[in-house]
């Protein structure tokens, strides 16, 4: 078990310790999407969804999402985040909202959590705007595009 750094000598699940690390400047970007039909992606861009305007809406919950990633998901630590920024944009070619989400700390542990977080809830937000209108849409490729800072060094994603 001693290859497994959340896991202590008897197998039990920990929060690793990360006291003794150099804190660096950390970023991380992620990415989404919410493919919806043609009847809903109108109704974003017109802002005819009942419930509000869809893609404002859903950056603040992105970013409220990225702020509570210790809260949601087990084993994060609680990070004292620089900012975050959200990005969401309507793609006509494929009737989606496209979600990035880029998040920096100065800390001892990344922020790889905290984007994939912050996209993940802005693309949940989406869907619970809209479900009246369209319950098929799909939320989809969710990744991390790129980070840097820490230990293991810089990570761009292939194409």
């Amino acid at each position: 078990m001693t290859d497994f750094t959340h896991f202590d000598e008897q197998g039990r699940a920990k929060m690793v310790d990360v006291g003794e690390k150099p804190e660096s400047q950390r970023v991380a970007v992620a990415s989404g999407r919410v493919y919806v039909n043609d009847t809903t992606f109108a109704l974003i861009k017109s802002g005819g969804i009942k419930k509000g305007d869809v893609l404002t809406v859903a950056q603040i919950a992105g970013i409220m999402g990225a702020k509570q990633t210790s809260s949601l998901i087990p084993m994060c630590h609680p990070i004292m985040l620089n900012g975050v920024h959200m990005e969401l944009r309507l793609d006509e070619s494929t009737k989606s909202v496209e979600i990035t989400a880029s998040v920096s700390c100065d800390g001892r542990t990344g922020v790889e959590m905290e984007a994939l977080t912050a996209v993940s809830i802005a693309a949940l937000t989406i869907y619970d705007m809209c479900k009246a209108v369209q319950k098929d849409m799909v939320i989809s490729d969710i990744c991390l595009l790129k980070k840097s800072g820490g230990v293991h060094g810089d990570y761009v994603r292939e194409a």
